[in-house]
């Protein structure tokens, strides 16, 4: 994500030289990243069961399902890269191709695997590495073949110490916000499966229905991301101010509706993955949708800020914001909930995405100004 912003800005000043440099230094940067991520959960594997909480009956299939998924992760480093190259340069279509080719090829190997060769979650797990597989590949190959750049770029390695530098500059901070992030997401899930099995149960179905529902808003704020860097990167600052009008405008009105079907279809969302007979896990699950669902609009924006931020040259807002974000709903859910319960970890997320949309808003109406003159110039 930090390095598809560097394309952006290169591609939108049409600095061909530039870009091919960055194409070098971000690939082997991010390759770096990518084996030491592949490497190091799966040495750390059981302590990381151990640190979620897992109850003991699941902790063999957990662990089983994780040491495959892991080996996937070159494969998502092949896909994102050459996704954030094609998206830089406007193509966003090219990558939903690949996904959606890897979405299909994912559910029917999960069929095949666990239905008809009776894997279990080996199984489930294979199919998702080789769907990532096809993708990664898939796009690595199209990408070298249809653009000569970046098969020079990674052909004929060259780059500078400035180049390393830019790029870490943007994808430093993005990779911290996206760790911390999911360091949050990870500290809220151990302390959900303290409550036990039924409410990890509805947890689990309720996350899936939710960034199903709002997932459409991040990938909108990182395509206005990629659009707003193109237009600072030509100084076009009129545009991107345009950007922003049209970005919120958006994200309220999709967000809205969201919440709204999901307010009242809360109950057959959480039958598609749990049997009906389940009311505990089904109540428990709705109980989640409709106290966060009921705020999307504050993530909305909060992936708006994201992109925006990124966009502007200033990633270190985007870790400040997923700080604020994290960190309240970290604190509020593990402070209350052994008073009040499961809801307070329900409530500390929407509360968390607000207290850092206010920040996030206030710092633009503080820093507006700048912002834009260094955009001109």
């Amino acid at each position: 994500m930090g390095s598809g912003i560097v394309f952006s800005l290169c591609f939108g000043s049409h600095d061909e030289k530039n870009l091919k440099n960055s194409l070098s230094a971000s690939f082997v940067l991010i390759a770096i990243v990518m084996i030491l991520l592949t490497i190091i959960p799966l040495i750390l594997l059981n302590n990381i069961v151990q640190w979620l909480n897992i109850p003991n009956e699941i902790i063999d299939i957990t662990s089983t399902y994780l040491q495959i998924i892991f080996c996937g992760i070159p494969a998502v480093f092949l896909y994102n890269y050459f996704a954030a190259y094609l998206k830089s340069i406007g193509n966003s279509v090219m990558p939903l191709i690949f996904l959606g080719v890897s979405t299909i090829i994912n559910i029917v190997l999960d069929l095949f695997f666990v239905v008809i060769c009776h894997f279990g979650i080996s199984g489930a797990a294979y199919a998702t590495i080789i769907a990532q597989y096809i993708s990664g590949i898939g796009i690595t190959l199209y990408v070298l073949q249809h653009h000569p750049i970046v098969r020079r770029a990674l052909t004929h390695i060259q780059f500078h110490k400035s180049h390393l530098q830019q790029i870490a500059s943007y994808s430093i901070f993005t990779c911290l916000q996206q760790t911390v992030m999911n360091l949050g997401i990870l500290m809220v899930q151990g302390l959900v499966n303290s409550f036990g099995t039924t409410i990890m149960a509805a947890f689990a179905a309720a996350v899936k229905i939710d960034s199903f529902a709002y997932m459409p808003a991040q990938e909108y704020g990182n395509a206005f991301s990629t659009f707003a860097a193109q237009n600072v990167g030509a100084s076009k600052k009129d545009r991107v101010m345009q950007g922003i009008k049209c970005a919120i405008f958006t994200i309220i009105i999709y967000c809205s509706i969201a919440s709204l079907v999901l307010w009242f279809m809360a109950k057959p969302l959480m039958q598609i993955f749990v049997d009906a007979n389940e009311l505990g896990i089904i109540n428990a699950g709705i109980q989640y949708l409709h106290i966060e669902g009921a705020f999307y609009i504050g993530i909305g924006l909060l992936f708006f800020f994201y992109g925006l931020y990124r966009a502007l040259g200033k990633p270190e807002m985007s870790l400040v914001l997923t700080i604020i974000s994290l960190g309240t709903r970290v604190v509020l859910a593990y402070s209350i909930s052994p008073y009040v319960g499961v809801t307070a970890i329900w409530w500390a997320i929407p509360i968390g995405w607000i207290l850092a949309d206010a920040t996030g808003f206030i710092y633009f109406m503080i820093k507006k100004k700048q912002i834009f003159e260094s955009i001109s110039n």
